[in-house]
């Protein structure tokens, strides 16, 4: 039997789609250093048989769920990062962890333009997904000439990733617009922020305040969420109710009716920071 070039791609992209979504993630973050949206706490999670947990029992049962494989790195208080480690090596499949400079960068999926994005940014070919994140949010951080939407829309791929600046205490996450990779937050008991792919650990973890993190949008500890897709445009609560009948944490949808206040800067003074609350 004979496979047509287009059957050998689409099988490709299947086996590592299969992989993309068998690596899984956590990232909690204490609410001193990230400020998440008020409506995705939703007050029904403290009126149900289930509770939301500490951050503490989310790690554990993250890591019991794979005990022979996961990683994980404590930062006091302030922050906790796991995943879970592939089972074998992929040579196609991007890194998951990297760490540089104390900087640390949760990544999923792929980037279909890093190569150009690497020679754009100055940096080796060696450089994959997960270091090219790092570099260009140290761009962003010491005030690069681009606003940091412009910097993630340039993101051509199925990804999501969670990067954490243990040196100040920021973290800055974002989600592909093209759906390919699933991403959920919510509110821990003691009100920290929990991001996570695995959405059983999300739902036990956060009860009913959680959701899926929207597609298209980037999160910041200080500017909040927004959509890259769309920087002029406010985002929108949406409700959302579970099969039960019970408000959960609320969806996130832009609202092409209302538009952000300033207007965004140029040049040096476009630092990433200084986004608009929405």
């Amino acid at each position: 039997m004979t496979l047509h070039p287009t059957d050998i791609f689409h099988s490709f992209y299947s086996l590592i789609h299969h992989f993309v979504l068998r690596f899984k993630m956590l990232a909690i973050f204490h609410k001193a250093f990230a400020h998440p949206p008020d409506e995705l706490n939703s007050p029904a999670s403290y009126k149900g048989a289930k509770k939301p947990k500490v951050p503490e029992e989310t790690l554990r049962e993250f890591l019991s769920h794979h005990p022979d494989n996961t990683f994980s790195m404590s930062f006091g208080e302030a922050a906790v990062l796991a995943y879970v480690r592939p089972e074998r090596h992929f040579s196609f499949r991007p890194r998951l962890f990297c760490a540089i400079d104390d900087i640390y960068c949760l990544f999923l999926g792929t980037l279909n333009n890093l190569c150009s994005l690497n020679k754009q940014y100055g940096l080796t070919k060696g450089t994959d997904e997960a270091m090219f994140v790092i570099e260009a949010y140290k761009t962003l951080r010491d005030r690069g000439p681009y606003p940091a939407d412009q910097v993630v829309k340039g993101l051509d791929g199925s990804f999501a990733f969670v990067v954490y600046d243990s040196k100040v205490g920021t973290v800055f996450a974002a989600l592909g617009s093209d759906g390919g990779v699933k991403l959920y937050w919510g509110i821990a008991a003691d009100g920290s922020v929990v991001i996570s792919d695995d959405l059983d650990v999300i739902k036990e973890g956060c009860a009913k305040s959680f959701a899926p993190f929207p597609t298209g949008c980037m999160f910041h500890s200080e500017g909040g969420l927004m959509s890259f897709e769309h920087p002029m445009n406010k985002l929108k609560a949406m409700p959302r109710v579970d099969s039960e009948g019970v408000m959960c944490g609320a969806n996130f949808k832009v609202d092409k009716y209302t538009r952000v206040n300033s207007i965004p800067r140029v040049g040096s003074q476009a630092n990433w920071m200084e986004w608009e609350q929405h």
